[in-house]
């Protein structure tokens, strides 16, 4: 049915809310900001870093900040996630086998990110097996971030597949709107970061609770559950 699957990274190969939450509460205490309560970076996060960050800052100072500040904290972030990207990452039970078995049906994998590149790459390569996926793409100059569909076509075109041989897959509304608008069917995933409810809000061409359910759709079709 789909000759490739796209995945995005963060809450859909990889359950890295904790990490995340390590490195900027770091960074935020750093810089003498309280620290924000792990799990509402599940609705920080997503957008790119950029975007992370202003959220973060407007939590904490609900009152208004400057850029310089936000700078400030942008910096620390980024040295602390460079220096050790894996740290307090984990895979989701059932994903790693999905992607052996795309592979042995022939299906091509790729995975698109708004994670900086550099990290998307440092993540991607330290928690799954080499030749998992045909290609891996985080934020690249250049190129706007999700829910563009610029850095999705461009995967689609290394990839030599078109948008209806291929399948989007993620966790968020940014995500099924990257799919949507890049022509791609769409599969959103329970086990991340955001709700049944967003994702069917967004469009999702299909939601899935298990990994199974996403390897059943790229040989046989999306089942209409959204």
């Amino acid at each position: 049915m789909y000759r490739a699957c796209i995945f995005d990274l963060d809450g859909t190969l990889a359950n890295t809310l904790n990490s995340i939450a390590s490195f900027s509460n770091r960074a935020l205490r750093e810089c003498g900001y309280p620290e924000i309560e792990a799990d509402r970076y599940r609705h920080i996060v997503g957008n790119g870093v950029s975007v992370q960050l202003h959220r973060m800052m407007d939590i904490v100072c609900p009152n208004g900040w400057k850029e310089a500040e936000m700078l400030k904290v942008r910096r620390l972030y980024e040295k602390y996630y460079s220096e050790q990207p894996l740290l307090n990452i984990s895979n989701y039970p059932g994903v790693p086998q999905l992607l052996q078995n795309l592979r042995k049906c022939g299906i091509k994998t790729a995975v698109f990110s708004n994670k900086p590149d550099e990290w998307a790459k440092s993540v991607i390569n330290g928690l799954f097996p080499s030749g998992t996926f045909n290609a891996i793409r985080g934020k690249q100059d250049g190129v706007p971030c999700k829910p563009a569909p610029d850095g999705a076509l461009l995967l689609m075109k290394e990839l030599h597949v078109t948008p209806k041989q291929c399948l989007y897959i993620g966790d968020t509304a940014t995500d099924m709107q990257t799919g949507n608008a890049a022509g791609m069917d769409t599969i959103g995933v329970l086990w991340g970061f955001r709700d049944r409810e967003e994702l069917k809000s967004a469009n999702a061409g299909m939601i899935a609770s298990d990994p199974a359910q996403i390897l059943d759709a790229a040989q046989h079709g999306l089942q209409k559950t959204a």
